[in-house]
């Protein structure tokens, strides 16, 4: 006869649970191919293309371990988040094969978006690279908006390096995917970008916003202003969130850190007023090396990041 062992657990879950308390990590709910959510989640772990080092291929498994930091309450609104997240799991990544790391981007998130089980999307990478092939695949069968918040503009020339991280929304505007006139660009930082990026962006009709601009306007009063000027011209508005618009304070664990960037809570700000938004159906959130962050910080305000962009869809819709 097995003898039942006192006090021990399975591993991993003798941890402390509180009865009135729901972390929001419960609300992830493995895809099975037949259940239908308010929000579908992918990770998409790939960081080869990083112009600089980075782990960013981890990023997607600490930021959901992230969000069992944080509960389902939100006290300022007055209500619990009940949304049913909609985990498909991570999108495979070949260890050397970039080029064909991008193709399975874009058709691994065709098929997902495909199961029409949820009306809005998480997606959690990964260097800025991925954002290229989602956004493509986004924009299959609608136009598509986009509000990026980032200190780069990722308009470099693809003949110096190939599609790197630093080139997504050229290879985007160079495909024909979206419209400059349809990308705003928010937080570019000072001695970040060259000069012929700025010309390129300006000359393909592109919106940018550097922290200059912010000094004298809020980040969230801008995105209103975008996303409302969006709404009257493309079917759906996208966000990309780089987490290196962040101050290197709020975001340690980038790997492109630097001073003079934008503070966590105008972030989070902006987020949930943009999601408040019907046509605001999609987030990706990119740039976090978890090697190099300090005590999780970056995926922390990664993982705060995906709460706002949920408690700005039980604001507005």
């Amino acid at each position: 006869m097995k003898k039942s062992l006192r006090h021990l657990q399975p591993a991993g879950e003798a941890i402390f649970k509180d009865r009135f308390t729901t972390k929001a990590n419960e609300l992830l709910m493995p895809w099975n191919g037949g259940i239908t959510g308010d929000i579908g989640l992918v990770g998409i772990p790939l960081s080869k293309p990083s112009i600089s080092h980075s782990g960013a291929s981890l990023a997607p498994g600490a930021i959901r371990s992230a969000l069992q930091s944080y509960t389902t309450y939100s006290g300022e609104e007055g209500l619990n988040l009940t949304d049913r997240i909609i985990d498909y799991g991570d999108i495979y990544m070949d260890p050397t094969d970039i080029i064909g790391n991008h193709q399975r981007i874009f058709e691994g998130l065709q098929d997902v978006f495909q199961t029409n089980a949820v009306n809005n999307w998480l997606l959690l990478g990964g260097d800025h690279s991925i954002s290229y092939s989602a956004i493509k695949a986004y924009a299959q069968h609608q136009t598509v908006g986009v509000i990026q918040f980032d200190a780069h503009h990722d308009l470099r020339n693809v003949e110096d390096g190939g599609p790197t991280n630093g080139t997504p929304f050229r290879r985007l505007l160079d495909d024909q995917v979206i419209e400059g006139e349809n990308l705003v660009q928010i937080g570019i930082r000072d001695f970040t970008n060259a000069r012929a990026y700025h010309d390129f962006a300006k000359k393909h009709g592109v919106t940018v916003y550097t922290m200059a601009d912010l000094e004298t306007r809020t980040v969230k009063s801008i995105a209103e202003q975008e996303i409302l000027k969006l709404a009257e011209k493309v079917d759906a508005i996208y966000l990309s969130v780089d987490m290196d618009v962040l101050d290197q304070a709020f975001a340690p664990g980038c790997p492109a850190i630097g001073p003079g960037g934008m503070d966590s809570k105008s972030l989070l700000d902006s987020i949930t007023l943009a999601a408040s938004h019907q046509k605001v159906t999609a987030m990706d959130i990119v740039e976090i090396d978890p090697t190099i962050d300090f005590r999780n910080m970056t995926s922390r305000v990664a993982a705060y990041v995906l709460l706002s962009f949920m408690k700005g869809m039980r604001r507005g819709r």
